[in-house]
Formats: structure tokens, C-alpha cells, sequence
């Protein structure tokens, strides 16, 4: 499924970050922030038929050299001296395969050996329930063997855990278990499952939010991220000034309206 770039990879006890192919990409954006500031090396992709095939240009273009660099849909970037790892996610998932490539994410990562898992996403904002109408739009999930080791760090940031929702919203049952419902949220549930079911150290970030212009939430969700990994030297400066943007942001809404239309 990985495919090292040129020698081979090792990542025993990195820190694993991924997004999930949510709704208005809020995680893939947090990434391309990640890759981009830390200046990320590529050192291999992941190969699958779980994903929409697709290829392209270097999103994350420093010279005129990689420029044409071709790039695909799921690539792995790293940063040795942060023990840090990327994988970064470009293409849906084949609604068909979504349990495939949850199955054969879990292989790799536990078959790599990180340290932690970390899975960005995002859930629809309108399909929020009362509770979760209540205070900020950021939740996290942690597996159980993730809270072994991390329970009393995300204990004292004061995050908010995903809450449980009733199975018939409006309906009190005293006979029925509150389920983990993640609307809009693709293979983040399916992650979250499966890495709890293999006893994997793994934590989902994610953020209520609606489609359309989705930068300020990857700003919010990448620096949520930043308080308690501490990519960057000042995690307390909340602003977007300290992530660089990546050249590929140029066109996320497309290239403009050509002139020749006036």
C-alpha cells in the first residue's frame, strides 16, 4: 500500500497527521497548512484503488524546479527532526470501498509502528443537535489506548468530546444508547471504529462547519491542532500569520473571470 519515494521509510514512533475527506475539506486545507509552514519532505505515496484516480502539478511549489512535479492522490510527507508524518489525501474515497481503505489505513499505521494518529475532519454544522448547538464548534474523539497515554494533556487543554446522539433526535428512551454520529464526516467514524477495535493510539479533531469558502475553518481547526502538538515555536499566537499558504490556495476557487467576457 506505501510506497517509499527513494530508500526506505521508517516511522517507529512518529506522530501520524491525516484528514479525512469531509465536508468543505477542512482538513485536507489544515494539512496543506502543515506541510506547507514545516517545509515537509515527500518520501513516498499510498497506493489504492480505495481512491478516485487523479494527478497533478506540486501544490506546495518553492522553485521553478518542482514545479511539474507530478503528484497523486494520497502522498506522505515527513519531518524527521519533529518526528512528524503526513499523509495527505487529494481524491474522494470510492463510496463503494470506504470500509476497504479504513481497513487498510489501520494495517499501515499499526504496521508502521506511529506513536499517535491524529485524523482531521469536519461534520455538517446544520445537523448539529441542541447540545452540540452549545459553546465551540471544535469536538474531538480519542481511542482508548490514545487516553492511556494523553488523557491528562487533553484534559488540561479543555477540549470538548464529540457528544452521543439519541438514535430518534427528540426522542427520549431510557432503553436506547446515545451512537456516535458523525454527519458528513466520510471515513472519520469508520477510523475511529476500527483503530478502537485494534487498540490504536488515535484522536480526531474536527470541526462543525458548512460548505463554502472553508479557509478560516482550516486556520481554526490547524491551530486547535497547534495547542497540543506544538508544530511551531509560539503555539499561543492564534493568528494566520505564522502558517505559510501554499501556492495550490491560488486557485481554490478557480482561476477568475476571464476578461473576455466584458
Amino acid at each position: 500500500m506505501f510506497i517509499s519515494q527513494d530508500s526506505p521509510v521508517t516511522f517507529k514512533g512518529f506522530t501520524l497527521v491525516m484528514p479525512a475527506v469531509a465536508v468543505g475539506n477542512v482538513g485536507q486545507l489544515a494539512v496543506d497548512l502543515i506541510v506547507s509552514t514545516l517545509n515537509m519532505s515527500r518520501v513516498g505515496y499510498v497506493h489504492t484503488d480505495c481512491l478516485i484516480p487523479m494527478a497533478g502539478n506540486n501544490p506546495y511549489v518553492s522553485c521553478k524546479e518542482d514545479a511539474e512535479e507530478l503528484h497523486t492522490p494520497a502522498e506522505v510527507y515527513a519531518a524527521a527532526e519533529l518526528k512528524l508524518a503526513v499523509l495527505q489525501i487529494r481524491a474522494p474515497v470510492v463510496q463503494t470501498k470506504s470500509k476497504k481503505f479504513c481497513q487498510l489505513l489501520v494495517s499501515w499505521i499499526k504496521a508502521s509502528g506511529f506513536s499517535r494518529t491524529v485524523v482531521l475532519s469536519s461534520s455538517h454544522a446544520y445537523q448539529r443537535d441542541d447540545q452540540q448547538l452549545q459553546g465551540t464548534p471544535l469536538r474531538y474523539l480519542a481511542t482508548p489506548s490514545l487516553l492511556k497515554v494523553s488523557a491528562d494533556a487533553l484534559n488540561e487543554l479543555g477540549w470538548r468530546e464529540m457528544e452521543r446522539v439519541p438514535p430518534f433526535p427528540g426522542v427520549k428512551d431510557a432503553d436506547a444508547q446515545p451512537r456516535l454520529c458523525i454527519p458528513g464526516g466520510g471515513v472519520t467514524k469508520g477510523l475511529y471504529a476500527d483503530s478502537c477495535t485494534e487498540d490504536l493510539p488515535l484522536a480526531v479533531l474536527l470541526l462543525f462547519c458548512s460548505e463554502g469558502d472553508n479557509v478560516p475553518d482550516a486556520f481554526t481547526l490547524v491551530n486547535h491542532l497547534n495547542d497540543w502538538l506544538c508544530l511551531l515555536d509560539n503555539p499561543s499566537q492564534q493568528s494566520r500569520s505564522k502558517w505559510k499558504i501554499p501556492t495550490s490556495w491560488s486557485l481554490l476557487f478557480g482561476s477568475g473571470i476571464p476578461p473576455a467576457l466584458f
